[in-house]
């Protein structure tokens, strides 16, 4: 049973052997908990390796989320939105790349503008802590600004690393520029903080939560996204997700809540 769990790359089967090997006998836990010793450090050896010799842009990790609705009758709505999420570990370093993207027009009038890009660079101190740098390119008219560029340093950590249950909180520093739909501009030390929680309900079945805000004297932004995503097949899924974004001072006629529910395929590779 070890060698076929070894052999299929099955690092939860291995576990679950050792543990039951060691109760049930005793006489050879000794050999079985070494050769499982030696294939976790022959594959992390492996995936080392395969890490040091890869070029810039290999080993990236990622998904695809689109989405879009066509109504018509008393009125003619089209929709469209996308999502590209991109992550590359390292040994030491893990690099994320964002990309959104929603547009709305109703009777031929563009109702809904919104686009983001954003990078992220971490430095992993350990299995759990992390110094992060944050740069984010943001244009949403609707909700008041043309453009907004932010960037921010600080730390993060893994609060929970359980099988189905992920935890990670960011909190540090930002500065940002704001250039408002009113032709006025605003440029403000801020403080930044953020929450990323992955959590599976049962499986197939995943909650997500993506929660961000800056706090600074002139405009405070909070933004939160919550998710529901269901496995349909293969690297394909489907998800409903709920956005809500406030802004504290948005320009005069403006709203200071925003929120769309998007419903979307998720391709995962």
């Amino acid at each position: 049973m070890l060698d076929a769990a070894m052999q299929d790359g099955d690092e939860r089967g291995v576990d679950t052997i050792v543990k039951y090997a060691r109760v049930g006998d005793p006489i050879s836990a000794d050999l079985v908990l070494r050769r499982a010793t030696e294939w976790r450090d022959a594959r992390a050896r492996a995936r080392d390796q395969k890490v040091r010799s890869a070029g810039m842009f290999q080993l990236w990790r990622g998904r695809v989320e689109a989405g879009g609705f066509v109504s018509s009758g008393n009125s003619n709505v089209t929709g469209l939105s996308g999502t590209a999420d991109l992550t590359r570990e390292g040994l030491r370093w893990r690099h994320r790349v964002l990309a959104q993207a929603d547009l709305q027009r109703t009777d031929g009038i563009t109702s809904r503008e919104r686009y983001v890009l954003g990078y992220q660079p971490n430095y992993k101190i350990n299995d759990r802590g992390y110094i992060y740098g944050n740069a984010q390119f943001e244009a949403d008219r609707f909700l008041g600004y043309d453009q907004r560029y932010s960037a921010s340093a600080g730390a993060g950590y893994g609060v929970l690393r359980r099988a189905g249950l992920t935890l990670d909180l960011e909190v540090g520093p930002a500065f940002r520029q704001t250039d408002f739909t009113d032709g006025t501009m605003q440029s403000s030390l801020a403080a930044r903080g953020s929450v990323d929680l992955d959590w599976t309900l049962v499986s197939g079945l995943v909650f997500t939560q993506d929660a961000s805000a800056y706090l600074e004297r002139f405009n405070s932004t909070v933004r939160s996204v919550s998710g529901i995503e269901a496995k349909l097949i293969g690297p394909l899924s489907a998800k409903l997700s709920y956005t809500l974004q406030y802004e504290s001072q948005p320009p005069e006629g403006r709203l200071s809540t925003d929120s769309i529910t998007r419903a979307s395929l998720v391709y995962s590779f």
